[in-house]
């Protein structure tokens, strides 16, 4: 209850609050997106590898 009750009438966590824009911030997926050639196939292989185990030990 204390926790909806700072939620909501604590204004520092309002959508409103003024934010430093002056700062430049580095989105994760435009990181990730220059590996994805090397990082889908290497994590393909893995998934048919554990598929392949599975299937394989339980026949």
């Amino acid at each position: 209850m204390a926790f909806i009750y700072s939620f909501v009438f604590n204004r520092k966590h309002a959508m409103s609050a003024p934010h430093d824009h002056d700062t430049q911030t580095t989105d994760v997926v435009e990181e990730i997106v220059p590996m994805m050639p090397i990082v889908l196939p290497v994590v393909g292989a893995v998934l048919m590898f554990l598929l392949a185990f599975i299937a394989v030990s339980m026949a």
